[in-house]
């Protein structure tokens, strides 16, 4: 019997060995992979238009950017003690799993289930594609390239997160998930994930997107879960800020305090989210992944790499692949976060621990903050409605290891209808702050006369978003500013721990 168990935890350390020999072979390849495939493919793509990898190409690990990082991200603090969380503290709001990946600052990479892997066949490996048309519309020398995230079944990236999330509640037996929602995304992808592993799911969704995007709630209902307009009535968090402003469209920030509530309040019950977090990012990273060997496809390397900013998770997805070459000294590529001018917590938040939520209900976690009371502005782009970004995108921005611009609603839309006239497809509003700020850098190319590489995703399309460009159409849509004042108000209360 002895001798048995000790073949079976021989294999099992074999197996796991092997496991990280290959990881390492691959990133040995990586080094340079774009060298050798420069030569190989640079004659034959000279004039594509997309790049396509083959199922058999999903990575099959995620990159862990922490454990690379010159200075790891501060820890979440627990907010009674100020004392730094284990996973095990997590365990009670989110899977396990889930729990040790966030807390995991040692392993750079991290094995996909192939469950996990198994799923994501349904939509990945996604396109990368040469935005030839926006090229010509701006009459530019830089090569324009963006990651089709919109191809998922949801339409978005979300549901590189909500799959494994879900797969880790259903192995550790959960039979209940609760999450928030801004623009509808992450709450559809999370419907269709929690479908597929037997979960019930309830959906906190902002408000203000409750009313202005329908079908984004029609589609996670068809998907099976309940969806509740946020402020609510049915958690104490949600009375309370409805007793004191009634008519208050909600915040992701507010939803989250929900979805916290009724997880914690719920037998078998675990809260899923969808950005801000560590191990939300870890698992965006196949994006960039991709992106990788497509972009050596295609014979180039980004000088830019950009991405739309809410909590994190797109952004991440996109860049922290890339980003790891920048640390080794070989790259020296630029990482451009676009959030909206209505909620700048990159550009003009301060650096200090916050909550994660609205009614106080999360860890405290270091983060670039508006202040977690920050009302944002009913702009269309409710996936970008938060008043915080996550503790390793902070720092990295902190480390000035990356850069953020704001940019101002019109802008995006503008930017938005230029690439839906010349590329086809018409993005999310979301998505289109990425595509913003790719034309200003294209713009800025043009006027050097340098023919830069620009990489930006596009983290979902537009099609349930019409509305919104409607508004736009007729003119009915505004820019909105926040002030120095509503900055300083909102965080002059926060504990100066940093």
């Amino acid at each position: 019997m002895h001798k048995v168990i000790f073949m079976q935890n021989v294999c099992f350390i074999s197996n796991k060995i092997q496991f990280f020999m290959r990881k390492v072979f691959a990133y040995s390849k990586n080094r340079h992979i774009f060298a050798v495939s420069i030569n190989k493919y640079a004659d034959m793509n000279e004039d594509s238009k997309k790049f396509l990898l083959q199922e058999k190409e999903i990575p099959e690990a995620w990159y862990n950017v922490v454990a690379e990082m010159p200075n790891k991200p501060r820890p979440m603090l627990n907010p009674a003690t100020k004392q730094p969380l284990t996973a095990e503290d997590l365990f009670p709001l989110f899977s396990e799993e889930a729990s040790r990946q966030e807390m995991n600052t040692a392993d750079t990479w991290i094995e996909i289930p192939e469950e996990v892997r198994d799923m994501y066949k349904i939509w990945r490996p996604t396109p990368l594609v040469r935005a030839r048309g926006l090229e010509k519309a701006l009459d530019t020398p830089a090569h324009i390239y963006f990651k089709n995230e919109s191809v998922s079944p949801v339409g978005s990236h979300k549901l590189n997160s909500a799959v494994p999330q879900a797969y880790y509640c259903k192995q550790q037996g959960v039979t209940n998930i609760t999450t928030e929602t801004g623009a509808g995304q992450w709450g559809a992808a999370l419907s269709l994930a929690a479908k597929h592993f037997g979960l019930e799911l309830a959906v906190y969704m902002v408000k203000v997107s409750y009313h202005q995007k329908p079908y984004r709630r029609s589609i996670m209902e068809t998907y099976g879960a309940e969806v509740i307009a946020s402020p609510s009535m049915s958690t104490k968090a949600g009375r309370k800020i409805i007793t004191d402003n009634p008519n208050y469209q909600g915040s992701l920030g507010t939803a989250i305090s929900e979805a916290v509530e009724l997880a914690m309040s719920t037998p078998n019950c675990k809260y899923v989210l969808g950005s801000v977090l560590n191990h939300v990012a870890l698992h965006q990273t196949v994006i960039g992944l991709e992106a990788e060997k497509q972009m050596a496809m295609a014979g180039e390397y980004p000088d830019i790499v950009i991405g739309c900013f809410g909590g994190g998770s797109n952004f991440s997805g996109i860049s922290f692949p890339f980003m790891r070459h920048n640390f080794s000294g070989e790259r020296n590529t630029r990482f451009i976060a676009a959030e909206p001018e209505s909620c700048p917590k990159l550009t003009r938040g301060v650096f200090q621990y916050d909550f994660g939520d609205e009614a106080g209900y999360t860890p405290l976690i270091p983060m670039l903050t508006l202040g977690h009371n920050f009302a944002p502005a009913n702009i269309h782009a409710g996936g970008l409605r938060y008043h915080g970004a996550g503790s390793v995108v902070s720092q990295l921005k902190e480390d000035n290891l990356m850069e953020a611009v704001d940019i101002p609603q019109l802008e995006t839309f503008a930017a938005a209808t230029m690439f839906a006239r010349s590329e086809g497809i018409i993005p999310a509003p979301e998505s289109s702050h990425a595509i913003a700020a790719a034309i200003r850098e294209a713009k800025k190319a043009k006027e050097a006369g340098e023919s830069k590489v620009i990489l930006f995703n596009l983290s979902g399309h537009g099609l349930i978003d019409m509305s919104a460009y409607d508004q736009y159409i007729a003119g009915d849509l505004a820019n909105y500013q926040v002030s120095d004042e509503m900055v300083r108000q909102n965080t002059k209360d926060l504990e100066k721990i940093i």
